[in-house]
């Protein structure tokens, strides 16, 4: 704001625009894996952060500022959908959990340094950094294979079974699960490709119910304000901005690794269970922290109560709310509509994040105390929600998952 003499409404935009991009990456990024395959997709997505990161640094203005924010938004909001599409495509049942928890705990560390590094460096400096795995992946793209799923639906037979090979080792024996793709895909193609109304059949109600509710409960429950707005969290509890940050930044790691252990051995149900039952703790508690706020003798309560509640926010949403959700998107939906129902979960996640970080600062100003007793409330129904309709998914090949929650007609 001082280097570019920014407005309050002009940082505003700059800051929520990136669900803008998000919202319209989502609309397409089905369609674009569908058309070009998941690792293009992702090549795509790279070259979009790695443009949008040097617009961000080397602006002159607002103008310049908000395209590189709208490009990280189109290229990240097309991440969320191919990544755990990918994750799920390639890995063997009993470790896609695993494989999958691995890129919540690697996008956690991510934040964890650009959060610490942040306190500490300047904003055209930090934004060059953010260039740099953008880069490093459009390198790296090139050496792993394609998704043997995709190229199975697309009749690529030599590349599939190669694809396959190279995944599972040049010694193993893929005969019988290539088989198992092969007669779901065939079936699958008894299916004409579905349209975008044709998803909201009767035969996807299951799946579409478990996916959007997800997206929509996760981004309800206020997480992407929380992070977006630590700062002024932190401030109006009397802590320390950098301070809260480097802690917070500190305890992401940590938290995503034990995420990452428990996945294949707890399952994602009940790790989605305790992370929204944490979450509707911890946000009580700081609801409660700033209720005291308003009274002389309890006030010296509301920093710690306001930073351990936080805390305990960050690593209940980092080890369950923060992933599982993807990767149950990726694993519930069928093929044939998985572009379209990916779309659209993603689309409700984004939008949704857009609608929850523009109204976080006027619920803020309404009643600090008021807005995380409404988080709260929303995970005490995301428990109820996971309880009754979220299946588990854990140790099951993505063709029995999607032949248990989707019924052929």
């Amino acid at each position: 704001m001082e280097d570019l003499d920014l407005s309050l409404a002009e940082y505003s935009v700059f800051g929520s625009i990136i669900t803008i991009g998000g919202m319209v990456g989502a609309i397409l990024s089905g369609k674009i894996a569908d058309l070009i395959g998941r690792k293009r997709a992702m090549w795509f997505s790279d070259v979009l952060c790695t443009v949008g990161w040097l617009a961000i640094a080397f602006a002159k203005n607002a103008l310049w500022l908000d395209i590189g924010r709208l490009l990280i938004g189109l290229g990240v909001s097309i991440f969320c959908y191919v990544v755990p599409v990918y994750i799920a495509e390639i890995a063997p049942k009993s470790y896609r959990g695993s494989f999958a928890s691995s890129n919540q705990l690697m996008t956690s560390s991510g934040f964890a340094i650009m959060f610490f590094v942040g306190t500490f460096i300047s904003w055209r400096t930090l934004t060059m950094i953010g260039a740099i795995p953008c880069v490093v992946q459009i390198i790296g793209l090139f050496f792993i294979p394609e998704s043997p799923r995709w190229l199975a639906k697309c009749g690529r037979e030599k590349e599939f079974e190669a694809s396959l090979k190279r995944l599972r080792g040049e010694n193993s024996d893929i005969s019988e699960e290539a088989a198992e793709i092969r007669d779901y895909i065939a079936t699958l193609e008894q299916q004409t490709e579905a349209s975008f109304l044709e998803l909201f059949q009767r035969r996807y109600a299951n799946a579409l119910i478990v996916g959007v509710g997800l997206m929509l409960l996760q981004q309800l429950g206020g997480n992407s304000a929380v992070v977006y707005y630590t700062s002024r969290i932190f401030k109006e509890s009397g802590i320390s901005g950098s301070l809260g940050l480097q802690v917070l930044a500190v305890l992401q790691v940590p938290a995503a690794t034990i995420g990452l252990l428990l996945m294949d051995r707890s399952g994602r149900r009940p790790l989605l269970l305790v992370s929204a039952s944490g979450l509707c703790f911890s946000y009580f508690l700081q609801g409660l922290a700033f209720c005291f706020k308003e009274l002389p003798n309890l006030k010296a309560l509301t920093p710690p109560l306001a930073l351990s509640s936080t805390l305990i926010a960050a690593t209940a949403f980092t080890i369950g709310l923060g992933g599982i959700p993807w990767i149950i998107m990726s694993e519930i939906f069928p093929i044939n509509v998985k572009a379209q129902a990916g779309s659209l979960v993603t689309l409700v996640n984004w939008s949704t994040a857009w609608i929850m970080t523009y109204s976080f600062n006027f619920m803020m100003d309404w009643s600090l105390a008021g807005t995380f007793f409404f988080f709260s409330g929303i995970s005490g129904l995301t428990v109820l929600f996971v309880a009754k309709l979220v299946p588990e998914t854990k140790e099951r090949t993505l063709e029995e998952i999607q032949a248990s929650i989707t019924h052929f007609m």
